[in-house]
């Protein structure tokens, strides 16, 4: 998933959980300020587990506060998943 395509992603889960629409949801607002609560941010958690493949603490939301914040953590992440993939053995030159 691009850069991009997770930031809309992430905005359109956020405004869902608001009931909200997603062009009224800032990138770089504090989803705290948006009224996401606890049973949100934990929503959130299984969603990213579920959709993107990668498993994160509960506390995602409150460490990275908002969608900006939290699209870049999960892009390191996925940058580590990507590097830290076992390689195929090397073949025998025997």
């Amino acid at each position: 998933m691009s850069d991009h395509d997770l930031r809309r992603w992430l905005t359109e889960r956020v405004a869902g959980y608001l009931q909200r629409p997603p062009a009224e949801i800032d990138p770089t607002v504090k989803l705290r300020t948006y009224g996401l609560d606890s049973i949100h941010a934990l929503s959130l958690c299984v969603d990213v587990e579920e959709t993107v493949g990668l498993l994160v603490e509960p506390t995602l939301a409150w460490d990275h506060p908002t969608i900006d914040a939290i699209a870049a953590h999960l892009t390191e992440l996925m940058s580590q998943d990507r590097t830290s993939e076992p390689r195929g053995r090397p073949a025998d030159t025997a």
